[in-house]
């Protein structure tokens, strides 16, 4: 089931890449938090999505990414050790609700791909609360959630978009 839905997605993305209309990229920084606060000081991520406009206030399409969340240096009984950085990709379907003409309220929701060695990705939530300056240019703040193997890895972001 999860390769079936990879693919489906990774298929939805890339037949969107055809067209420029809907199309956003941007960069975000996060903090972790959680379980992810013990191995990770910081992410940086890029995102991008295609979104068609269904009904007057709705936008829905797919997004991806990529994150990459910075190992810290921790101790364990004296003894000090460096965490590897936690890379993802999500392949997600997406979704953006126009509360006003200038703030929109959704989530991206789907699979995250993981890249590093023993990370095996997860299913993949992020809702946002997006502010659009005007029709190219928006900021926003989302939590990340990555259900994993035995916890959750979690970030909080804040984020900034172009619709190109």
């Amino acid at each position: 089931m999860r390769k079936i839905l990879v693919i489906g997605c990774m298929l939805l993305f890339g037949a969107s890449l055809q067209a420029q209309e809907g199309l956003n990229v941007g960069i975000n920084l996060g903090l972790p938090v959680g379980d992810a606060s013990d191995f990770s000081s910081f992410s940086l991520g890029i995102d991008a999505n295609y979104l068609w406009n269904v009904a007057e206030s709705l936008d829905v399409g797919v997004a991806t990414g990529f994150t990459n969340a910075f190992g810290k240096t921790y101790e364990i009984l004296g003894a000090e050790f460096d965490a590897e950085d936690v890379q993802f990709i999500p392949i997600a379907a997406a979704g953006r609700y126009h509360v006003t003409d200038k703030f929109r309220a959704g989530a991206d929701i789907g699979y995250a791909i993981g890249l590093n060695d023993g990370n095996d990705g997860g299913f993949y939530y992020r809702p946002i609360l997006a502010y659009g300056f005007n029709d190219t240019m928006e900021v926003n703040f989302s939590y990340t959630g990555i259900s994993l193997d035995g916890f959750t890895w979690s970030t909080i972001s804040l984020g900034f978009m172009v619709n190109l």
